[in-house]
């Protein structure tokens, strides 16, 4: 709409108005301040963070800092190599080259001149190791953890972690934190750090009412938001954007709806920047672009509802190109529909336990159709590929007593947390015998037996011929050293036997708002729309609908706001 419309709202001036306080968001904005611009951030739900609150935190940034100060130096070809055969006819050189250059510079701007500090991945390797350029560690990089009370008086408004994958309400790291929970009853140093840490979050809740012991993506929004605030940066919650404001073809501003302001416009001198988080709740969208989804609910997304498809529209409202020519228009992830007693249903990703050892994935009709220790996405987009055609999109993963009690299975942790209300409430389904546990899930119980009896054969080896779990370096960090010759593969024989519905979910969305390697939003006639900036799920991932390694989301999301944040303040010289 033309500038001078709508007079009767109040008016405020910035240099910069972002949309959405997720990762990209933030990074934008955080970027842009310390360039000295006057930065607004306005969020539509009643809390910051969005996505990356409840997300692992990773971000993938391969040549980053904390890998060469580790030692681990590689040319910046290997993962360009690996990127151009991962991605293939869907390679976008540009974008690739301009995340592949300002990420590394993108971890150094942070570390050294805000509250955001990493904590690093070496020891994680791209999913995919038999294509060219895999690396075996080195390319991840996390939030540091972060004490809340840092934070101050911002840190109430901040989103809490997943309830889901939290354990009561206290996030838990991957890496060391994990594993220390998982060996809690078979090693004394592993009880001690849980006990420490179990303490001090019981004595948070009590007089802070939530968790500050704050890990993966809550460290990671915290650490930002602080350092959005340390700059200057206004923060509002509860001000979704209506309209953009337009001066001839150029943004110039948005109309918000302010929970406590009432309709404002902003006029932003330099730019808007959409960073609201994609459309992994936009029930229209997600019935036309997602595989199998003819009503748009056959899916249970992560992200919360808020992100529901706000930045595509706004951009389209002004003539953006919304790119939907990817490999996968979603970033899939396994998840279990979680029932409680007040009726509500929550979303579990099931991230960790299917690369462990004496667990498989099987369809409706009791046979398994991929390797379970591969990437989430892959488990995903097999299902979708494998399950016939006019059936529900479903999978089961079953296991033994004893690998549910060692590992846990979806929300019900290991020992020594009861197993009892997870069986009550329908969530995991149970069986003295594979045929009852095959009766119980709606299964083949023959097909689930000859599966079961052609596994076990062969993993009792530490084998798995048909599938090759355990055959990659991702693989087999997925599993458990404990377990040799294989750490991904042991039979399952000793009743009784527990089951998990699995269904197609998501972490987010790769359809979205094509941009320049500058993060600027391009029109249908790939021409940039001047003073409109995109970037995380808002933009088109640069992956082409590919899911090469853990983090291709946060990184380039943290990497294009930092793009776009000094693109508009006219930066040149790295910082």
């Amino acid at each position: 709409m033309p500038a001078t419309a709508s007079l009767h709202h109040p008016d405020i001036d910035c240099d910069v108005l972002v949309v959405g306080s997720g990762a990209a968001g933030l990074s934008a904005a955080v970027t842009a301040a310390w360039h000295g611009l006057k930065v607004i951030v306005v969020e539509k739900d009643p809390v910051f963070g969005g996505a990356t609150a409840w997300s692992g935190g990773w971000a993938w940034v391969p040549c980053n800092p904390l890998a060469r100060r580790a030692g681990i130096v590689e040319d910046v070809e290997l993962p360009r190599t690996y990127l151009k055969h991962e991605l293939g006819e869907r390679y976008q050189p540009e974008l690739i080259d301009a995340f592949l250059e300002a990420g590394p510079r993108m971890v150094s701007f942070f570390e050294r001149h805000t509250a955001l500090q990493f904590a690093d991945g070496n020891a994680i390797a791209d999913i995919h190791g038999d294509t060219p350029g895999a690396g075996t560690g080195g390319r991840s990089v996390v939030a540091a953890p972060y004490d809340g009370r840092e934070v101050g008086t911002l840190l109430k408004r901040l989103r809490k972690t997943m309830r889901e994958t939290s354990f009561i309400g206290m996030p838990i790291m991957a890496g060391a934190d994990l594993a220390a929970f998982l060996n809690l009853s078979r090693s004394l140093p592993a009880a001690w750090h849980v006990s420490k840490r179990v303490a001090r979050h019981l004595r948070d809740l009590v007089i802070h009412r939530r968790a500050l012991q704050l890990v993966n993506g809550v460290a990671l929004v915290a650490r930002l938001a602080k350092s959005a605030q340390d700059l200057g940066v206004q923060l509002w919650e509860s001000a979704p954007v209506t309209e953009l404001l337009r001066d001839g073809d150029a943004v110039t501003g948005a109309i918000v709806s302010s929970a406590t302001r009432g309709p404002i416009r902003i006029h932003a001198r330099k730019a808007v920047v959409l960073a609201a988080g994609g459309f992994a709740n936009d029930i229209e969208r997600r019935k036309a672009l997602f595989p199998r989804t003819p009503s748009g609910h056959e899916h249970l997304a992560l992200p919360p509802l808020a992100v529901s498809g706000d930045g595509l529209r706004l951009g389209e409202s002004v003539g953006a190109r919304v790119d939907t020519d990817m490999e996968s228009p979603v970033a899939w992830a396994p998840v279990s529909a979680v029932p409680y007693q007040d009726g509500s249903r929550g979303h579990f990703p099931h991230i960790i336990e299917r690369g462990k050892p004496g667990i498989i994935g099987v369809l409706r009709n009791g046979q398994r159709f991929v390797n379970e220790a591969d990437g989430y996405y892959d488990y995903v987009r097999a299902m979708v590929a494998a399950a016939p055609e006019g059936e529900e999109v479903a999978s089961w993963l079953i296991c033994s007593h004893g690998f549910q009690r060692r590992y846990g299975l979806g929300i019900s942790r290991p020992f020594p947390v009861p197993l009892a209300p997870f069986i009550r409430s329908g969530y995991l389904k149970r069986g003295e015998s594979i045929e009852a546990l095959a009766q119980a899930c709606g299964i083949d119980a023959d097909g689930l037996r000859i599966t079961l009896k052609e596994y076990n054969r062969h993993a009792r080896q530490g084998q798995d011929p048909q599938f090759g779990r355990g055959s990659t370096p991702y693989n087999r960090k997925q599993g458990d050293p404990r377990q040799q010759p294989n750490p991904c593969v042991a039979p399952i024989e000793q009743g009784p036997f527990y089951a998990v519905k699995v269904q197609p979910g998501c972490f987010g969305t790769f359809a979205g708002l094509k941009v320049n390697p500058h993060a600027q939003v391009l029109d249908n006639q790939g021409q940039a729309i001047a003073g409109l900036y995109a970037a995380g799920s808002d933009m088109a991932s640069i992956m082409g609908g590919h899911y090469p390694a853990g983090g291709i989301n946060l990184g380039p999301a943290l990497t294009f706001g930092y793009i776009a944040g000094r693109h508009i303040a006219g930066a040149s010289a790295y910082e």
